[in-house]
C-alpha cells in the first residue's frame, strides 16, 4: 500500500510543499477522508481483480492506472523543491521498486483465499517493519502508543492465524506477511526521500519506481493481454485508485494537514474497504476474524502515532507521499 494504502511516515506538522492562502486551510480533512477513500476502492477492486488475474498481470496492468497521476504532478511548480532532488528522487524511487514488488504477494495473499476485509487491514500494519528499521538504522525510540501497536499487531497476527488446519501459518496469511515486510521497507525509503525533497517529487519517483517491475514482468512471466472490457477497467481502477490516493494525500498536507492526524487517518482506509467487501462482495467474517480486524485496525493509527518532540528536523517542503500498492 501499501503507500498507501499503498506510506504514511513521520513529517513536521509545521512544514508545507505548496503555499494556500488561509481560507484553503480547512480543506485537508476532505483531502484525507477522499484519501481514505481512494485507498479503500483501491483494497475493494483488489480482490476480484486478484481472482481473474495472476498477481503478476494484476501488477503490470495496474501500473499504466498510474500514468494520469504522474503526467498530473509532472506540472508541479513544486518539483525543484529542496536542498538534494536527486538524493530525494533516489529514495523515493527505490522506495517505488521495493512496493511494487510487494504487491504481488499481496494480489497473492487475497486469490490465495484471503478476504479483503482481512488482508487489507492486516497488511496495513506495514508500519511495524518501518518503526523496527528505523529503531535500528536511524536509532529513533519506541514511544509508549507505537509499544501498544506493536502488542495489538502482534496479537491480531494470532487471531488471524489461530484455528487454521495449517501448522505454522494459513496459505493467504504467509503471503500477506511479504507485503508488510516489504511496504515496510518501501516506507522508510520515503522517510528518506522526503528529508530531501518536496512531497510532489518524492510522490512522482515513487509512482515512477513501480514502472520498472511491471515492464519486467511479461520477460519471465506470460501475459494474457486478450481481456474484457471489465477485466481492463477494473485492473486499471486499481492502479488510478491507489495513484488518486496518494495525489490527494500531497493536498492533505499542503492544505494545512498535521502529519499527527493526517498519516493515523488515513492508514484507517480500511474502514472503507471492509464494509464494502461485505455489503459488494459477499465476504462473511468469523468472530476471530473481526477482532483481528479491530486490534489491526487499533494498531495501525498506533504505529503511525509520533509525538512532536520526536519530530525530525527536515529541511523545508517536504511531506510523506503515501503506500503500498
Amino acid at each position: 500500500m501499501t503507500t498507501d494504502p499503498h506510506s504514511n511516515t513521520d513529517v513536521r506538522d509545521r512544514v508545507r510543499s505548496i503555499h494556500h492562502p488561509p481560507d484553503i486551510q480547512s480543506h485537508w480533512l476532505i483531502f484525507t477522508l477522499l484519501t481514505m477513500l481512494l485507498w479503500g476502492g483501491w483494497g475493494l477492486v483488489s480482490k476480484p481483480i486478484a481472482d481473474r488475474l495472476s498477481p503478476w498481470q494484476v501488477q503490470t496492468i495496474s501500473t499504466f492506472g498510474l500514468l494520469p497521476v504522474i503526467v498530473s504532478l509532472a506540472f508541479s511548480k513544486n518539483l525543484d523543491a529542496g536542498p538534494n532532488r536527486p538524493r530525494a528522487f533516489a529514495f523515493a524511487f527505490s522506495s517505488g521498486v521495493v512496493a511494487s514488488v510487494g504487491n504481488i504477494p499481496y494480489y497473492a495473499a487475497l486469490a490465495g483465499g484471503g478476504k479483503a476485509a482481512a488482508v487489507t487491514p492486516l497488511t496495513a500494519l506495514y508500519p511495524l517493519v518501518t518503526i523496527a528499521l528505523a529503531m535500528l538504522v536511524l536509532r529513533e525510540r519506541l514511544n509508549a502508543i507505537q509499544g501498544a501497536g506493536v502488542a495489538a499487531s502482534l496479537i491480531a497476527l494470532y487471531f488471524f492465524n489461530v484455528g487454521s488446519d495449517s501448522v505454522w501459518l494459513t496459505p493467504w496469511l504467509a503471503l500477506a506477511l511479504l507485503p508488510i515486510a516489504l511496504w515496510g521497507v518501501s516506507a522508510l525509503l520515503q522517510k528518506w526521500a522526503a528529508m530531501h525533497g518536496s512531497s510532489e517529487l518524492a510522490t512522482i519517483a515513487f509512482l515512477l519506481g513501480t514502472i520498472p517491475v511491471s515492464l519486467l514482468i511479461p520477460f519471465w512471466i506470460q501475459m494474457q493481454w486478450r481481456l474484457p472490457v471489465a477485466t481492463w477497467a477494473m485492473a486499471l481502477a486499481v492502479g488510478l485508485l491507489f495513484g488518486l490516493g496518494n495525489f490527494t494525500l500531497i493536498f492533505a498536507y499542503a492544505s494545512g494537514g498535521k502529519a499527527s492526524i493526517v498519516t493515523p487517518m488515513a492508514s484507517l482506509y480500511s474502514v472503507v474497504t471492509i464494509p464494502l467487501a461485505i455489503l459488494l462482495l459477499g465476504e462473511r467474517l468469523t468472530g476471530r476474524e473481526s477482532l483481528g480486524i479491530v486490534l489491526a485496525l487499533c494498531a495501525a493509527v498506533a504505529l503511525c502515532y509520533e509525538k512532536r518532540s520526536e519530530v525530525p528536523n527536515p529541511i523545508p517542503k517536504h511531506v510523506d507521499s503515501g503506500d503500498a500498492e
